[in-house]
Order: C-alpha cells, then structure tokens, then sequence
C-alpha cells in the first residue's frame, strides 16, 4: 500500500499517448504531479517558473483531448511550456533544462515533434498556427487535423497577434486560439450569469442548434457563405446585451467562448472536447494564476517569472553576486541624467524591470513610457516624441529591436531624430539560447546611413556615450550584454553629466603602437582581449590593444596608424563575425591598399549557438581569453613566418 502511495503518476506517462489512456478522473493527479517537477527542477535549474507552473491544467488538457503530434499545438513564447515538455517525452532529460547539449527552454522542433513552431519571440503563435491550419485544409488526408494556438494574455497585446486574428478571421478555417489569460482581465466577469452563458456557449447542444439555423437559412437562400461573419458578430453581440460584457473579439468573424477557469482541469476538457467539434476560427478565453501551486510564486508572479535558484521547501531565493549589472548602470544613469534634463523620456516595451527602466518609471513615472509588447510601436512612438522636442532613451533586448527594423528606419534615421536605443541583452546571452541572442544589431544597424552605433567597455564609457548621444542629432545605439559590469569599472559618476566621449574615437589600452600585432575589440568582451595580451607579453609577444568603443562612425585615424605599423590585426566582437566591426576593418583595410593580415574572432556566421552558459559559449566560439591567446599566437607565429620568408627568398643584389 505505501507503495502505490509513494508511485507518481508520471512515471506511467512518455508520451501523451499515454496520458489520454488514464481516466480523466486522474488528470488532477497528472497536474499535482508535474507542478511538483517543475519545482524541483527550476529550484537548482533556473528557468522560467511561474508561467509554466499556471500553464499545467491547459497543458494536460490539451494533449488528453488533441491527439498530438497529430494534431498541432503552437506555443506562445514558450515561457509556459514547462509541462509539455514533460509529457512529450522528456521528462527523463528534464534536469538538463537550459544546460549544454541540455534540453532548451523554449518549444523548438530541433528538439521534439511535439514542438511544432519555433517559440521564443511573442505573437506569432496565431499567425503560425493560422498557416497550419490552412495548410491541413489543402492537403488530402488532413482535412481533420486540429491546430490550436496557445497565446498567453502579454503575447496577445503584440501587433502580429492581431494581425494573425484579423487574418483569422477572413479565411477558411478551423484554428482554435486559446487565451491564456494569466494577468489581466479582458471581460468582466458577472458570476452566475457568466458561468451560465458559458456553459450554454461551448454546449453540443447549443451548437446543434446553431449550426442547424444556419444550414436552414442557407437552403432556402436566406442567406449565403459571405454573410457568416455578420451572424458570428450578431451572435457576440446577443451575448454582450444579455451578459452585459464586451470583449475585443466581438468586430471579428471569430467565436467567443469565456472566460473559464483555467485551473479546473476535468472541466477544461469538457470544454475543449465540446469546442474542438465546431467549425470555423474560435477563440477560448482562459483565466489562470502565474505560479499556481507554489505560493510565493501566486504572491509575486513577476519576480517569479524567472527567480533564479530558490529553495524548493521554503522558496527562499539563492541569491548570487551583488555586483552591478549594465541595465542597472544604464538606468541609475539615465535616472541621474533625466533629473537634469527634462527632455529625457524612457520607452520600454513590456521590460521595465528587464531592462531596469523601472528605475526610471518610479522616479519619473509621467516621463517613462511602457509600451507592452510592440516594439515597433516603441520605436515610431519615440520618433514622435523626438520630433516634437523631447529626447527618448528605448531600452529593448537586442533581440527583439529585431522586430522594429523598418521603424527605425522610417521613422528615425530617415528624417533623423534624436533617438538614443539602449540596445540591452547584446551578444551571446547563455541559457535562454538561439532565440535570445542579440548577435546581429551592429550588422543591421551598421548599414543605416547616419546611424551612430558604440559599445563601452566599462562603465564610464557607458555614461560618456549616453552624455554624448543628447548632442547628437540623429538617431544612435549603445549596445551592453547581460550580467554584471566589469569589478574595474568602478562607482558610477553621478550628480552631474559625465564627459561626452568624442565621436567616432576609439583607444589605446596598452602597448604604444608601434607593434606588429595588434588586437582591436569593441564591447565589454574586450576584457577577455585584455587577459589574452597580458598572457602573450608574459610570453614575450607584444601586443597593442585598443577600444574601438565606435563602429558607427568608425576611428579611421586610429586605423591608419594600426594599419602603418602592424603586420597582424585580430578583431574581437560579441556579435556575428560578419556584418560588424571585422567586417568593417577589413573593407577599411582593402580601401587603404594594406597588406595586414586581418583573423576576425566573433560568433560564427553560419550556425545557431544553442543554450549553455556564457562563459561555454564564448569558448565554443573561440571568445574567451584562451583563444582568444590561440588566435594571436598563430598569428604572431604566421606574420614572423612571412618576414623569415621574406628574407630568405630575397633576391640578392
């Protein structure tokens, strides 16, 4: 008997095939049980938590009533796919979460048929979907596949979303989007009378009826196909004037069904068994709780959403270093500078506390600017800001400015605005992976006539760069990484502006220039260059170093000078080896007729750099100070080669 006490349930479950052989009587069970892994595993695997802890009923619903893979489901982000990982075959590799050559923390079909799209940016889980779906439609044999896209409530704000549920709306199809609304509330909910409309709504019965008035008025050429979407939005709109509620979806062709509960999971599949036979595009609006199941975590669902290592008993949180990180150096200074200039205004799109422009928020709440998930909205609504006097400071992770390309470019290089982009998350990011790098804004943005573009190196390049971009008139980035600022970049300069560093001016760290061999970095990853030149003069190999800190514009005066003396030049980014500042001294180069033999370290061009930490990918992609010594050896040991050559093969006089 403590036996079968102590067995979990999980145990009999590795694929969901397995799952839909249980009772539904035992689905509570199944839930009780994946919350408790999740727990266990994001407690010493940090990960995000909350939203795949409020995800577990919808999750074990899904797959018991859609015969997946079969049947598609496309996650939103992927923040709350925790359990579906679970159960779709991965539970035994579950404690490598986020770990090299582990399992991602994101849906990616590299990993598992189950994972149908590739889930890490918001928004574009109804846009892909909605191809899937009409994919189904057009191929024989496939007519009957269920594709159903699961948005959590943030994701749903995005412009794609509704681009997606627009298109929704205007094609054949049988798409189910399910709402997963975690944090807001879209329709009010007026107890009993809520609960009844929707009991009666996903009813077999209420839809028999439906369907059959429809196919009734259609034969006797009442009405024709084109008119549907009238009666869809004259059916919304009965069940506004009756419930006494609106929600966004009543203008669209689309059926509303909710809000339900999305915890009540013998409910929940009622539900979705009931609304997976109807046909056409349909909307099931959920209400679940970040953190479901674990308390601290229902308490404080936002610092929950990625908590780090925590106690799993007593979710006391592990806290790791103290030091600075670059998001809080660039906020303190914009907050120090803002106080000063009352044009300042700070945008973020959905991270104020990602990108730390929450500092900003608390102190000058009617200057700062949380836009929610629309980042190209972010960046035309700074460039309308900007034209109209103000100055605006966008904080958005490099790899979502991805999405606001054309804005920046319409709507502030074009003209150009006085926008400052503080490019957050630049560079190789560790465990979040492929998704989340932010390795390709220097090439993007490097090509956009007039745009400045710097990377500091410590701190007090940081404040001399955000200085410098209030004189500048025309749009510029300032690109730092994740994690904490450099111990030798010291205290933060504050009470006053601290020296605009000059344009298009790079520096010399060490050596005096005369070298042959010479490293060039930009960034902060020019700290793992320093180490490098330190150990090769150990060696007796002298090397100059130098901060470019510039790309845009590029230290051309600096350049010639490297260019007059060495023989050997290494460039060192935290970005793509193509398209940055490699690539930028060695078109310089080739202009100026220089023989230099140019070696480019970066992240590689032609493949994805999965999940692991920082410092793992760095040596995966020669970064880290160790190769970066490597490189500058063979170097060194190939340009004296040459000179021996060139002595030896000299033709006597």
């Amino acid at each position: 008997m403590k036996e079968n006490q102590e067995k979990d349930i999980l145990d009999e479950i590795t694929v969901p095939a397995d799952l839909r052989k249980l009772p539904v009587e035992s689905l509570p069970e199944v839930c009780a049980s994946l919350r408790r892994r999740i727990i266990e595993t994001c407690s010493s695997h940090p990960g995000h938590f909350a939203s795949s802890m409020g995800a577990v009923e919808l999750t074990v619903a899904l797959h018991y009533v859609f015969s997946t893979p079969d049947d598609r489901i496309v996650w939103d982000v992927g923040h709350q796919a925790y359990a579906h990982k679970l159960l779709t075959g991965r539970k035994d590799r579950f404690d490598t979460l986020r770990c090299k050559g582990g399992l991602s923390g994101f849906p990616t079909p590299r990993e598992s048929e189950y994972d149908t799209f590739t889930a890490g940016h918001a928004s574009n889980s109804i846009s892909a979907a909605l191809g899937m779906a009409s994919a189904a439609s057009l191929t024989p044999g496939q007519g009957q596949r269920k594709t159903v896209a699961v948005i959590g409530d943030a994701s749903i704000s995005g412009g794609l979303a509704f681009e997606g549920l627009n298109n929704a709306a205007n094609t054949d199809n049988n798409l189910l989007i399910v709402l997963n609304d975690n944090d807001m509330s879209i329709d009010k909910n007026v107890g009993s009378l809520h609960r009844y409309l929707s009991r009666l709504t996903t009813s077999n019965r209420y839809n028999r009826l439906r369907r059959r008035t429809y196919n009734f008025m259609r034969r006797h050429k009442m009405i024709k196909d084109r008119d549907r979407g009238r009666l869809t939005r004259f059916n919304n709109s009965l069940k506004s004037l009756f419930s006494g509620r609106q929600n966004i979806f009543e203008g669209l062709n689309i059926r509303y069904f909710g809000p339900v509960d999305g915890h009540d999971v013998k409910a929940l599949v009622k539900t979705l068994r009931e609304i997976s036979a109807i046909e056409g595009p349909r909307i099931l609006h959920l209400t679940t709780r970040k953190g479901k199941g674990f308390a601290p975590a229902e308490e404080s669902p936002s610092i929950w959403h990625a908590p780090g290592k925590f106690d799993p008993d007593t979710g006391e949180r592990i806290k790791g270093r103290s030091a600075m990180k670059w998001q809080n150096a660039m906020a303190t200074t914009l907050v120090d500078m803002a106080g000063r200039h009352p044009e300042i205004v700070g945008i973020t799109a959905a991270m104020p506390s990602g990108t730390s422009m929450d500092m900003m928020q608390h102190k000058f709440p009617e200057r700062t600017f949380d836009v929610g998930i629309s980042e190209g909205h972010a960046v035309t609504f700074a460039g309308g800001l900007a034209v109209s006097g103000k100055h605006p400071f966008v904080a958005i992770y490099s790899s979502f400015l991805q999405r606001a390309y054309d804005n920046i470019i319409h709507d502030t290089a074009i003209w150009p605005l006085p926008v400052t982009y503080c490019i957050d998350r630049a560079g190789l990011v560790g465990e979040d992976g492929i998704t989340h790098h932010g390795l390709f804004d220097m090439a993007y943005l490097s090509v956009i006539p007039g745009m400045r573009i710097a990377s500091p190196m410590d701190t007090a390049s940081l404040q001399g760069l955000m200085t410098a971009s209030l004189g500048i008139d025309g749009p510029m980035a300032i690109r730092y990484p994740r994690g904490t600022v450099p111990e030798e970049s010291g205290e933060l300069l504050t009470g006053r502006d601290a020296e605009p560093l000059p344009e298009g001016k790079g520096r010399r760290l060490t050596g005096d220039g005369t070298e042959p061999l010479a490293l060039l970095s930009i960034g902060p990853i020019g700290h793992e260059g320093a180490k490098a030149v330190a150990r090769l003069r150990e060696e007796g190999v002298a090397v100059s170093h130098y901060d470019m800190i510039w790309l845009r514009p590029l230290d051309e005066k600096l350049l010639r000078d490297v260019l007059r003396h060495a023989r050997g030049i290494v460039t060192l980014e935290d970005a793509s080896v193509k398209g940055g500042l490699g690539s930028a001294v060695l078109e310089f180069a080739a202009g100026e007729g220089s023989g230099a033999r140019v070696r480019r370290i970066g992240v590689p061009a032609d493949r994805w750099i999965p999940h692991a930490t920082v410092a793992e990918q760095w040596k995966e992609c020669g970064m880290d100070a160790d190769s970066i010594a490597a490189t500058l050896r063979s170097l060194a040991a190939e340009i004296s080669g040459a000179a021996d050559s060139n002595l030896t093969n000299r033709p006597e006089r």
